[in-house]
């Protein structure tokens, strides 16, 4: 019997992250498939986001997703607001990340969509922590890579560098921003 080689990995990763977008598309309803115009498509489920246009797919990213008790909201909502190299305000205590180091969780980009003004009472892992005011979700980018594909986030959808940028180079103010279960 001759030894067969085994698989190189990284196109095994690409396969099964196509089967996973394949999936994805199929499980997505009728009327976001044949929406016309570009719009974004979360599914929490699946923690992935899909750019659309008028059915096609354009771009498909992994995302971490929020932690139990920190969901990421799910609705229809647009994006209201696009920040290149993002300031990141800490929420308990105020304090102001502007560089894009580790200790500024935004990364290089945001792309809001969601503005909730309710406050926050809700544990983050370590301990209970209360948000007063206004907070707000959207899609950035993460120093942390690790933690794209898990739920870690305290409610924000977060990408690799690399494909917030992508992603924030094709949306734009109003696009549509569909998060499903």
């Amino acid at each position: 019997m001759i030894p067969t080689p085994l698989p190189e990995p990284i196109p095994l990763l690409q396969a099964a992250s196509m089967d996973t977008v394949m999936a994805a598309l199929v499980a997505l309803p009728q009327e976001l498939r044949q929406k016309p115009g570009l719009h974004v498509v979360m599914l929490r489920d699946r923690r992935r986001v899909l750019l659309l246009e008028g059915g096609a797919l354009h771009e498909s990213f992994p995302v971490a997703i929020g932690m139990s008790g920190w969901e990421t909201p799910t609705g229809r909502f647009k994006v209201l607001e696009k920040i290149d190299n993002p300031v990141w305000v800490h929420p308990v205590s105020g304090d102001r990340v502007a560089d894009q180091s580790s200790a500024n969780p935004l990364g290089s980009h945001w792309i809001g969509f969601h503005r909730d003004c309710r406050g926050r009472d809700a544990h983050d892992g370590d301990q209970w922590i209360t948000i007063k005011g206004c907070t707000s979700t959207g899609f950035h980018g993460t120093p942390h890579r690790w933690t794209v594909g898990r739920a870690v986030s305290h409610g924000c959808v977060r990408l690799l560098n690399e494909n917030v940028r992508t992603l924030y180079g094709q949306v734009r103010l109003g696009t549509p921003v569909t998060v499903l279960p």
